[in-house]
């Protein structure tokens, strides 16, 4: 395993399935995630973190043969017979929720739930041949940055097994805000956000990311970036497993607004 590669991954995932659809609104986040394979050894299995999940408690799938779960409305027929027919990993679903129960993370199993567009976009893109096992995790209800943190932390024994780890969100996620289109308007507000986000993942010493991320909602913006933060929180898991600063990966324009991607 080539410890030079990214392990782990958060990523802005883009509007719904658009980026199916050819949305030039998000050509450059396209262009980003076809080619981000090259810098990822090949894994034996993908762990997505979906905004588009919570549970009471963090939850993994544990289908052999996850069906699609279409969690998007008003978009045309052929975005609703997508298919993306990698195989599930039941067996380390079961391995992970133990993890998590050593670690006192609370944690159990959804044998009947699909493949959310935060799970299935991005891996359509990125691996497109769908032969990879690939699990699901949610977030936990209630949105507490400290929860997802832990739950990051617990789940550090993967690090020692070739498991790529995707945090699927959005950096920037203001529904009214987009402008949905490729042009990008000047947002220095939006500017400002990301600025800091940068900034709070590349701490040298884990406490002082762990500190920043927890206190994510004091940032310059926060709160119009992020009028609901469960597009944030997958980063939190990210950064609570790696604890160690980021690399930049993408920076540029979707749907109209900045959004950053970063990876260890």
């Amino acid at each position: 395993m080539d410890q030079n590669k990214q392990r782990i991954v958060y990523f802005s995932h883009g509007g719904g399935p658009l980026p199916l659809l050819g949305d030039p609104g998000h050509k450059a986040m396209i262009d980003f995630m076809r080619v981000l394979p090259e810098q990822i050894a090949r894994p034996d299995l993908i762990l997505v973190i979906s905004a588009h999940w919570e549970e009471a408690i963090p939850t993994l799938l544990g289908s052999p043969t996850p069906p699609m779960f279409y969690d998007y409305y008003g978009f045309p027929p052929e975005t609703y017979e997508v298919t993306y027919p990698a195989p599930g990993a039941p067996e380390a679903a079961h391995k992970i929720a133990e993890m998590l129960l050593a670690a006192g993370v609370p944690a159990q199993i959804n044998p009947t739930r699909g493949y959310d567009h935060g799970h299935f976009i991005p891996l359509m893109i990125m691996y497109s041949e769908a032969d990879i096992p690939t699990l699901q995790l949610s977030l936990i209800r209630g949105l507490n940055p400290e929860r997802h943190l832990q739950l990051g932390e617990a789940l550090r024994p993967l690090l020692e097994e070739n498991v790529l780890i995707i945090g699927s969100g959005f950096s920037f996620h203001n529904i009214s805000a987009f402008s949905w289109s490729a042009t990008k308007a000047p947002d220095p507000a939006n500017d400002a956000f990301q600025d800091w986000l940068i900034e709070a993942t590349q701490h040298t010493a884990y406490a002082d990311t762990r500190h920043a991320l927890l206190n994510w909602a004091q940032a310059p913006h926060a709160r119009y970036c992020h009028p609901r933060e469960e597009h944030l929180l997958p980063l939190l898991v990210c950064a609570g497993l790696a604890q160690s600063s980021a690399q930049v990966l993408f920076d540029d324009t979707i749907l109209g607004k900045r959004g950053v991607a970063f990876g260890w």
